[in-house]
């Protein structure tokens, strides 16, 4: 569990400080005064002035934030006018996030997005190195990805164990992928429900991968010629699960598989998740959408599985395959026009440009902090919901 926490606090610290960040250097390039860089949320744990930057480490240490003069808290653009009317001259004034030009203050709040997909791109040149340019990814719908060669599998994945039956005795793990038989590779659960039916009374030899270790195991078992009803020779239940390899062979696709596969990513999620969508409209159910979605308990316990993988380079491709996917989501979901996110204080400060009239400030103080509670809200049923999948 130590292992687990460091790992989850190392990744999540790193994409919050990278994307705060970009806010940061790019308001000082722009002399923009900054009045607080944090690291993790209020109530503060520590703090250190160096210039005129308050320099803090907060007790909740999951977020961060740059806090520049002029803005209001929530990021709405809001002046605060007692404490402008405080400031010590007049150059502090014109030193406020506010007060600058509609240009300089979009590219404050796009520098935290550009830094987090900046960083999604080097961490996924270095998984696809250490992989040697091949991805695998679960296909869960038709997609085509961009630039890469594609192999398609499928594999047998064991769902379910019946007491006492010649799988349980055996010690073939639920969600094991069952590889061969007899040493004859198998592709689908037909073929594996066929070979066992003709093997009947007879021993054979079972492999499979275990899902924890993801080592190859051989054993021998007799299927039963007349199992409990429901049960099945070997007392197993099956499902078939397809998945894609993608290659980048060629050297225009290795010099470009760092920008290439995040991007395959991207468009492949947005795939599955317009299915789920589809799905859940169509059913009048939400489960299917709730369960593909995470938050941070369920990336907790995933980090927790990564960890326990034996095999040290597989458990570095892991590793920086999931921080790489949440760096690139992280950029997507804070561009979003979602009041709150960057994307929401942009949306308001390009409302600005074209109209060359300020935003209301009072509406767009509201709006951030309606956007605020709401994705509270949402993060709250999220992690909810993940407690109970994974922890309960």
């Amino acid at each position: 569990m130590l292992l687990t926490a460091l790992v989850f606090l190392i990744i999540l610290s790193v994409l919050v400080l990278i994307h705060e960040l970009g806010h940061f250097l790019v308001a000082r390039k722009l002399n923009i005064k900054v009045e607080e860089f944090g690291f993790g949320l209020p109530p503060r744990i520590w703090g250190v002035k160096r210039g005129e930057t308050l320099y803090s480490i907060n007790w909740l240490p999951i977020g961060g934030f740059v806090k520049l003069f002029g803005e209001d808290d929530a990021g709405g653009g809001r002046v605060n006018a007692k404490r402008l009317a405080q400031s010590e001259n007049a150059k502090d004034q014109k030193r406020a996030f506010y007060a600058r030009p509609v240009g300089q203050r979009a590219a404050v709040v796009v520098a935290g997005v550009v830094m987090n997909t900046l960083l999604a791109i080097v961490i996924f040149y270095a998984f696809m190195f250490v992989s040697g340019f091949k991805a695998e990814l679960p296909l869960l719908t038709k997609h085509s990805f961009f630039m890469a060669t594609e192999v398609i599998k499928t594999d047998v994945i064991v769902s379910g164990i019946q007491k006492n039956s010649p799988a349980a005795k055996i010690g073939v793990p639920e969600y094991a992928k069952i590889v061969a038989i007899d040493g004859k590779k198998l592709a689908t659960v037909a073929e594996f429900t066929k070979t066992i039916g003709l093997d009947k009374g007879n021993e054979i030899s079972i492999t499979w991968v275990d899902p924890k270790t993801q080592k190859s195991v051989t054993k021998a078992v007799t299927p039963r010629v007349n199992p409990p009803k429901g049960e099945g020779a070997l007392g197993v239940s099956l499902f078939g699960m397809s998945s894609v390899t993608l290659s980048y062979d060629t050297p225009v696709q290795k010099v470009l598989s760092g920008v290439i596969h995040p991007l395959n990513l991207l468009s492949y999620n947005f795939n599955v998740m317009g299915k789920l969508v589809e799905s859940s409209i169509k059913e009048k159910d939400a489960t299917a959408i709730s369960q593909g979605v995470a938050g941070p308990v369920g990336i907790y316990s995933l980090v927790g599985t990564i960890v326990q993988i034996p095999d040290m380079k597989e458990r570095v491709m892991q590793i920086l395959n999931l921080a790489g996917i949440l760096s690139i989501s992280l950029a997507f979901f804070n561009v979003l026009p979602i009041p709150a996110l960057d994307g929401g204080r942009l949306f308001f400060i390009l409302i600005e440009g074209l109209t060359k009239k300020k935003v209301n400030p009072k509406f767009e103080a509201v709006a951030h902090t309606i956007g605020m509670a709401v994705l509270l809200l949402l993060i709250l049923l999220v992690t909810f919901k993940d407690i109970f999948q994974f922890l309960l």
